[in-house]
């Protein structure tokens, strides 16, 4: 595959940054400085990154606001307002893909019934369903499956082995990378008496005089719904819903290894880190952000702008706009001040036990 390059002045351009010095150079790759080529933009937005610049052969380089291109001993540098925003417009710029050829690939099964939108890509061995329709522009991996009636706007953009299951609806832009299930049935049973586990829910605790049953599958009838720009990380997991669909908003990045159970609702411009898990009929607002490995007890609400950091567990309701840590998680500063707490109890229970043995010091006389 030709590797293809841009001017110094081309990328500023897309950026809509500022360009300075000998603007027709020509760039093929981003690199941090230290390993940076000739023909590489090396990625320095702080003071700290720009020191490697001396040891590697960059000629030009992205910088920080207010940085001195020229003492830096550059050739030409792209100053853009917000650097991190930056690497947005750039990264897609340079993206090399993934070398998936534009065409349907003699491998691939399609069922004569499927509907394909124009310039759809087709990868090896991939399978598309009966009355499934996908979108123009989009690419479907080697080895993906698309289920029966299932539906993806347009320019979908599915990595290798990715499932989408029958009767899902995907808005536009989709991308989902290596892995990822949307669609599997949900984590559904039920006993022909009262469980423990309902028991004990009731009771927060005791399990009364219930008896061990076996378990009933109770089918999932509902589907998976997901607006536009949503993207899936690698083996995360979107179940359907048992009645209604499971539901996912506009614009929510999903990472990897995330488990979405059944009939949650999650709203926009949601932010789910990797190994969050979210039980059954969860609901979570608009701009919520979940932490690494949050878990989220079934049947409660996210307020919409909630923050919650890594590994907190979530067991009730929590108010919009709230940041929480912890496990159960609390306000932040609520859990910052128990952790400080817990730090100094053994130096106060070294004080309590140096008291103890002053005041109750058995007398000589006694």
């Amino acid at each position: 595959m030709t590797e293809t390059t841009y001017s110094v002045e081309e990328i500023a351009t897309a950026l809509e940054a500022d360009a300075y010095g000998d603007t027709a150079l020509r760039i093929g790759r981003a690199s941090e400085p230290k390993s940076a080529k000739a023909d590489d933009l090396a990625i320095a937005t702080s003071k700290t990154y720009a020191e490697a610049i001396s040891d590697g052969q960059a000629q030009a380089a992205l910088l920080w606001q207010g940085a001195d291109w020229q003492a830096l001993g550059l050739k030409a540098a792209i100053i853009p307002r917000r650097p991190r925003y930056a690497m947005s417009s750039l990264t897609q710029l340079l993206d090399p893909g993934q070398g998936y050829a534009a065409e349907i690939h003699p491998s691939a099964v399609i069922d004569p019934s499927a509907e394909l939108g124009e310039g759809v890509h087709v990868g090896p061995l991939a399978v598309v369903s009966a009355g499934a329709r996908i979108g123009a522009g989009s690419v479907i991996g080697p080895q993906c499956f698309i289920g029966w009636n299932a539906k993806l706007g347009e320019k979908a953009y599915l990595r290798e082995a990715v499932s989408i299951g029958a009767r899902v609806t995907i808005g536009d832009r989709f991308i989902a990378q290596p892995g990822a299930r949307i669609g599997g049935d949900g984590f559904s049973y039920a006993t022909p008496d009262t469980s423990g586990v309902e028991a004990a829910r009731a009771t927060l605790g005791d399990q009364q005089d219930t008896s061990a049953q076996s378990w009933e599958r109770i089918h999932s009838l509902g589907a998976v719904t997901i607006g536009d720009d949503v993207e899936v990380g690698a083996n995360a997991t979107i179940d359907y819903g048992t009645i209604r669909d499971t539901r996912v908003g506009d614009r929510t990045k999903i990472d990897n290894l995330v488990h979405i159970g059944h009939n949650c609702v999650v709203g926009n411009d949601c932010l789910l880190c990797g190994q969050v898990g979210i039980a059954g009929s969860v609901r979570v607002g608009n701009n919520v952000v979940l932490g690494g490995q949050v878990g989220v007890s079934d049947n409660i609400f996210i307020g919409d702008g909630v923050i919650a950091g890594g590994a907190s567990k979530i067991f009730s309701n929590v108010p919009a706009g709230r940041t929480i840590l912890g496990s159960p998680a609390t306000k932040m500063e609520t859990q910052m001040e128990s952790y400080k707490a817990i730090r100094r109890l053994p130096r106060v229970m070294r004080d309590i036990a140096a008291l103890q043995k002053a005041v109750f010091k058995p007398d000589a006389k006694d």
